[in-house]
């Protein structure tokens, strides 16, 4: 008899199981390699932020930091969660922030970091959970972290970092609740669906999948006490917004039903479907929505009552993006909260697939989503690596195009902000120069005031021309006094303004001049350009908008 080759296996009795292999990771071995992915993705956004970035704040981000500087339960457009975080980010971290990158960049980005970091390890959680598998769940993260839309989410503090770990989180407490009966796990998920709601309102639909699957899998759940804690809790994160709105004129409810509307409100767009099919393609590299679309498709009618959770937690939110898109077009991030749940349902579908006969096709196909999403993460981050392929592929400057690269490069809206303000602080101290007064600084539309008080020296208030310049309407109405609705408050000041121009007969200045046209190039390619103006002694503005025919929400 031939002797064994493993001294293990020879000294087992017979029928006793085998030894397990020293080659399959254990669970906590899993739990230690995710988080110590996390924590290196940590480590290095943060030192991304901190040594050079090249990317300035996106004109959103600089807008909920204007936010941060009047703190309320809600706001315009959204409520009031990331304005918060931002505010109290600075308040710790922003002399920090001024004394490294210059400005407050750092200290409003630093709780993007800390959500992408908590939707990793609410991804690994869940998985763990759903699954029963750590292996999966440790792949998951791995996976996550070449995703172009979560690793762009690590730098860009918009109101999606917040509201996606927020509604992972929400996901890990209703089901760890029904698995285990605990009611602290559906306190959990109440607090993370008031917070989340807090964040964006569509964080409400989760409560509404969830009683989908409740209804059809665990009718009973709907008699106890937890799942209608749960939806409290979305309830109460509501109430600080109705009631900021209804002192506000309901601002809030107008400009969402204009966007879910369109901006006709009326007609149907017969192809909305089509197109935001194509869209949500795009959004996800193509190769991740056909295996997302795989999994969803599979586990339509699972009998496995978690991945029926994870489906009901997805597919039902993405079907309410995709019949709104009969009348709006909406974003490409609208539904992306429906691919946290549908992220771990693609896990359990590719590794079903990768345990049978299409194995090898599969591998394939995830290996090149990983390989591009990884390289479109890199360009994102250093986009000066893809500039000269994109300068050649945008052509030369022309009329109408004076920064061609902005058609290709997603990236050109987060950069020259600061070297914009660095051309208006030259504009202010001439005017200090010639009158020894501060001017007031300006944008022509609701975009650009929170950049200028970003970069623009002391981080002065800025206001927005908008209402008048035929854009929609802003936070900026609302705060008073503003230039154009209390004209009287501004009456004879010096306006430092960047935009378009204003119509040689419309009054609102007793003169006014164009301090500079300013082209922010990098490697010698034109970025970005704004015309900046400066108008002596306001008037005030006519009673009908300079531009379009009237208000939009």
């Amino acid at each position: 008899m031939t002797p064994s080759l493993n001294p293990v296996a020879a000294r087992l009795p017979a029928g006793a199981p085998a030894a397990p292999s020293k080659s399959k990771l254990t669970d906590r071995a899993c739990q230690r390699l995710a988080f110590g992915l996390i924590a290196l993705s940590v480590v290095f956004h943060l030192a991304y932020l901190a040594f050079n970035c090249p990317l300035d704040l996106a004109p959103d981000e600089a807008h909920y930091w204007q936010w941060s500087r009047h703190l309320a339960w809600s706001y315009y457009s959204k409520g009031p969660l990331v304005a918060w975080l931002i505010r109290a980010s600075c308040e710790v971290f922003g002399s920090l922030s001024q004394t490294v990158v210059g400005s407050p960049m750092l200290a409003v980005r630093l709780p993007a970091v800390a959500c992408h970091a908590a939707l990793l390890a609410g991804w690994y959680v869940l998985a763990a959970s759903t699954l029963k598998n750590h292996r999966a769940a440790l792949a998951l993260v791995g996976m996550a972290l070449t995703f172009p839309t979560v690793t762009t989410g690590a730098v860009l503090m918009t109101i999606d970092p917040p509201y996606l770990a927020c509604w992972c989180w929400a996901c890990v407490g209703v089901w760890k609740g029904l698995e285990s009966g605990r009611f602290r796990w559906w306190l959990l998920a109440a607090v993370c669906s008031t917070f989340g709601v807090l964040a964006k309102y569509p964080m409400v639909l989760l409560p509404c999948g969830v009683f989908g699957y409740l209804l059809f899998y665990r009718r009973a759940e709907l008699k106890r006490a937890g799942f209608w804690v749960f939806v409290l809790g979305s309830v109460a994160g509501l109430v600080p917004v109705f009631v900021w709105n209804a002192a506000n004129g309901w601002v809030s409810f107008k400009h969402v039903g204009t966007q879910a509307a369109g901006q006709s409100g009326t007609g149907v767009r017969w192809f909305g479907p089509l197109t935001f099919a194509a869209g949500q393609a795009a959004f996800l590299i193509g190769v991740w929505f056909v295996v997302w679309v795989c999994a969803a498709w599979a586990n339509r009618r699972s009998a496995d009552p978690a991945r029926a959770f994870l489906w009901w937690a997805c597919v039902p939110v993405w079907c309410v993006f995709a019949v709104a898109s009969l009348k709006a077009s909406g974003q490409l991030n609208w539904p992306a909260a429906a691919y946290v749940t549908g992220s771990v349902l693609c896990v359990a579908w590719a590794r079903d697939q990768l345990e049978g006969p299409r194995r090898k096709s599969v591998a394939r196909l995830v290996g090149c989503g990983a390989a591009i999403g990884l390289a479109l993460s890199t360009l994102v981050h250093f986009p000066g690596l893809a500039r000269p392929a994109l300068a050649a592929i945008s052509g030369p400057v022309r009329e109408g195009q004076p920064a061609p690269i902005r058609q290709y490069d997603p990236t050109a809206r987060l950069r020259g902000w600061k070297a914009l303000g660095a051309e208006v602080d030259k504009a202010r101290a001439r005017v200090r120069a010639e009158t020894g007064h501060e001017p007031v600084v300006a944008g022509t539309v609701w975009n650009v005031p929170g950049a200028l008080g970003v970069y623009c020296e002391g981080n002065p208030e800025t206001y927005s021309f908008g209402l008048v310049m035929g854009d929609r309407h802003s936070q900026y109405d609302i705060w008073r006094p503003n230039p154009v609705a209390d004209p009287h408050a501004f009456r004879g000041r010096t306006f430092v303004w960047v935009g378009d121009g204003l119509p040689p007969d419309a009054g609102v200045f007793e003169r006014v001049e164009l301090a500079t046209h300013f082209v922010h190039r990098e490697q010698g390619v034109p970025v970005a350009v704004w015309w900046v103006w400066i108008g002596h002694g306001f008037r005030g503005f006519p009673d009908k908008p300079l531009y379009g025919t009237g208000s939009r929400f």
